[in-house]
């Protein structure tokens, strides 16, 4: 029962100095055509090949970064009983102190994510009225992967008969009565246009069945078969709580440096290979937009 106790840039992008090319990688490195995919100015499908899964590797990874048993009770239960409070309202998201905490240094909540898409639906894809690019919230990706009524998930989830590519969040969640639950975050690309889901895992295959699911569930959502492709050389994380703010780069850098900006003629690379995540450069600009945002609200109230 102690357990249960236990507290177990600014407002624009600039640099996108947090995802960068590795030392090791070389500079003319050539890219796999099945990793590569029309911008969402295009049409018409192409075919891939799924990259087959190597479960022990995923395995042994998950094992090893696994976040501690204390570290998810607390991730649940809170140092208090006491409500949490809030710290900033922005559009449909209202962060908490516990969540602004959690984004400090430790796993990123459910809210962090949906924070971060919300703020790139009204800071970045304004800039772009015609793309037609969902960032879908953790709880419709939960809703998606675990409600068996698909008439109920249709119903809930945005209208995607227009759109070109989403992007979901995947967490390995299995209790369906916690929409906050799970360990791990990933990342799960769709372009509904080519037909392919891109993952992007920061260990290794750890949700791969997770995002398989979704990838399954997607397609019968859109009405065509999705091919699915696991990309074993995404960047990868050196600790077992920086999985969202993975997520989080890697949503914005293949948002606005591989969708927004492409040639519509032209196949984009979606492959992350050689790419280096600084996941602490990351964590501390999303709390500096944060505070702007928070400021900026104080500002407009006095």
């Amino acid at each position: 029962l102690l357990l249960l106790f236990f507290r177990l840039f600014s407002s624009h992008f600039t640099g996108f100095s947090f995802i960068y090319r590795s030392r090791e990688s070389s500079s003319g490195s050539s890219t796999s055509s099945s990793e590569s995919i029309r911008p969402w100015g295009s049409s018409s499908t192409s075919t891939s090949r799924a990259t087959p899964r190597d479960d022990s590797h995923s395995k042994r990874k998950r094992r090893k970064h696994r976040m501690p048993f204390r570290q998810r009770m607390a991730r649940h239960f809170g140092d208090s009983l006491s409500p949490e409070k809030a710290y900033l309202s922005y559009y449909d998201v209202l962060l908490t102190v516990e969540d602004i905490k959690s984004l400090k240094n430790d796993w990123l909540t459910d809210n962090n994510i949906a924070f971060w898409e919300e703020y790139l639906e009204h800071e970045t894809l304004p800039r772009f009225p015609q793309a037609r690019i969902i960032l879908l919230r953790p709880s419709m990706t939960f809703l998606l992967m675990k409600e068996p009524d698909m008439r109920h998930v249709q119903a809930a989830l945005p209208d995607f008969s227009k759109v070109t590519h989403v992007f979901l969040p995947i967490n390995d969640n299995r209790n369906v009565a916690q929409a906050e639950g799970g360990s791990h975050w990933s990342l799960l690309l769709v372009s509904v246009l080519d037909g392919i889901a891109f993952h992007y895992d920061s260990l290794g295959g750890a949700n791969y069945a997770e995002a398989a699911l979704a990838t399954r569930k997607l397609g019968t959502i859109v009405g065509r078969q999705i091919r699915f492709i696991n990309l074993e050389d995404s960047p990868q994380q050196e600790n077992g709580s920086d999985c969202g703010v993975f997520v989080c780069l890697l949503m914005r850098h293949l948002l606005v440096k591989r969708l927004l900006v492409a040639n519509a003629r032209e196949k984009v690379s979606m492959s992350m290979a050689g790419k280096m995540v600084d996941s602490n450069g990351g964590r501390k600009e999303m709390l500096k937009i944060i505070e702007n945002l928070r400021k900026e609200g104080e500002r407009r109230r006095s």
